[in-house]
């Protein structure tokens, strides 16, 4: 059974590598920067050196795959590149190979409440993707995560600095996740069978909870100002006039989720103290 994973020198795909490396699978992985891909320990013939972007690169990369696993999108708007050109037609031009060469199964990393906010730039771009798996033909599993580890690493930054910021009255529950427990969930997913699985870490925690959480790891007496929501839709009206869509787009979907319920199911192990606390906390 062979794995190709795209995306796959990004935050999470690269856990996924690690993971399948970990349990031995027989695998590739997509890169356009392939010496990446060698720091984690791969073979030459375990490596595809393509553009996902480009449609012609990919040519035969789903040759003898049974699934395919993409994680492919972009945080940041760069390179003059828009979320429909890679959360969408990037994948699209996987999906696509992916059909043609007989694959059995795609997985594909979107975002906790996605469905939800369409009318957000990223997420437009993501659930228009998930329409096209949906409507492929092929097996599927669509992986919501209510967000990462990585995610959470203002909130430390901020503590380090003496004060933490706050929307509301920060009782709103997240549940973020370590990449590599997710990573788990995803490889998991080739031989599941949910259709969709709304993922996250082993703790809920409010945000509240979540600042206090870094004070602790930051050695600093918990001192957080709320700023009250209307701060943040006036935010969210300002940034949309006097902010470039590049710079808009990260805002945007920051803001939003802010102010979102983002518990899921926890899985994993890992837990947010902790991490601020070790030196992962950089990633």
């Amino acid at each position: 059974m062979k794995i190709l994973v795209a995306g796959s020198t990004g935050y999470l795909g690269s856990y996924i590598v690690k993971e399948l490396i970990a349990r031995q699978a027989d695998f590739q992985a997509i890169a356009r920067s392939p010496q990446k891909l060698e720091k984690l320990g791969l073979t030459s013939d375990q490596i595809i050196e393509a553009q996902v972007t480009q449609r012609s690169s990919l040519a035969g990369c789903c040759e003898g795959v049974d699934t395919v696993i993409s994680t492919v999108g972009i945080t940041r708007q760069k390179d003059g590149l828009s979320y429909m050109d890679v959360d969408y037609q990037a994948n699209k031009n996987l999906l696509d190979e992916a059909v043609k060469s007989g694959v059995r199964k795609f997985i594909y990393i979107s975002v906790l409440h996605g469905e939800e906010l369409t009318h957000l730039e990223i997420c437009q771009a993501k659930e228009r993707f998930v329409r096209e798996v949906q409507a492929s033909g092929l097996e599927y599993c669509i992986i919501r995560p209510s967000g990462f580890f990585s995610d959470m690493k203002e909130f430390y930054d901020m503590a380090l600095r003496g004060r933490i910021y706050l929307f509301g009255d920060g009782q709103t529950p997240a549940s973020p996740i370590h990449g590599a427990d997710l990573a788990q969930v995803c490889v998991g997913a080739v031989t599941g069978t949910a259709s969709v699985l709304e993922v996250g870490g082993p703790e809920t925690l409010t945000h509240q909870e979540i600042a206090e959480a870094a004070f602790a790891a930051a050695g600093k007496p918990v001192k957080i100002t709320r700023i009250p929501d209307w701060v943040r839709r006036l935010t969210l009206r300002l940034a949309s006039v006097l902010m470039g869509k590049k710079r808009f787009g990260p805002i945007e979907f920051f803001l939003h989720v802010m102010a979102m319920d983002m518990s899921a199911k926890g899985y994993g192990e890992r837990k947010l103290g902790a991490w601020f606390g070790g030196n992962s906390r950089s990633i």
